[in-house]
């Protein structure tokens, strides 16, 4: 069954950076997607990397209806059925598998699978997945490296993630195999942990005005 484009290229073609966050307390989880929200930053990735994600998630989903949200770090089915039963509104994980494309086949949320190498695009392609996350971007070569990827792979584009910032941002997005970036400096952690979230709505403006 091919990738669902229709529900996932509006993500991520409508903001050029999403939101990486990792959060430890959902309490947390509204004040701070408003804060996103207000910055021009709706569409969210909440990574099931800790206890309070999937719990974030359900918040987010049901007290912040201009939210986008999604969940990430989704390795398995299970994972995948539990961030669709919390609210989810995309998933994005950091590679592809036989489960998570049975998982996501046929269903409105759509799947947005990692690969890096030639034969992992490869192999994403030959199952209809034509928008990857590039991840870790930075540490598997970075901008030069994707950039090279666009000759070979032109149907295919991407979300780099991982390693990418204020200040190289814009390295990434300028290619055009790039449809858009994933960051977590948008969410500092000391600033959520201090609840600052006027200064969160601050660096989200700055990223939502990239290009």
């Amino acid at each position: 069954m091919p990738q669902n484009t229709d529900a996932l290229l509006p993500i991520m073609t409508g903001q050029a950076v999403i939101p990486v966050i990792v959060l430890d307390d959902a309490k947390d989880a509204v004040p701070l997607a408003r804060a996103l929200v207000a910055g021009g930053l709706p569409a969210i990735e909440i990574t099931l990397r800790t206890d309070a994600a999937l719990e974030s998630i359900r918040r987010v989903a049901a007290e912040v209806p201009d939210a986008v949200v999604g969940a990430g770090t989704i390795l398995n089915a299970r994972q995948f059925d539990q961030a669709v039963e919390a609210g989810s509104k995309f998933i994005v994980s950091p590679g592809l598998s036989p489960e998570l494309i049975d998982a996501a086949e046929g269903g409105p949320v759509p799947l947005l699978p990692g690969a890096v190498t030639a034969s992992e695009i490869m192999a994403a392609l030959e199952e209809g997945y034509c928008l990857l996350k590039f991840f870790p971007a930075e540490q598997a070569g970075g901008a030069a490296y994707l950039k090279s990827l666009s000759s070979p792979f032109g149907a295919v584009k991407f979300c780099p993630t991982g390693g990418v910032s204020a200040a190289n941002a814009t390295d990434y997005l300028s290619l055009p195999n790039v449809l858009c970036v994933g960051g977590s400096w948008v969410a500092p952690k000391d600033a959520v942990m201090a609840g600052d979230w006027a200064r969160i709505t601050a660096l989200s403006k700055e990223a939502a005005a990239l290009k």
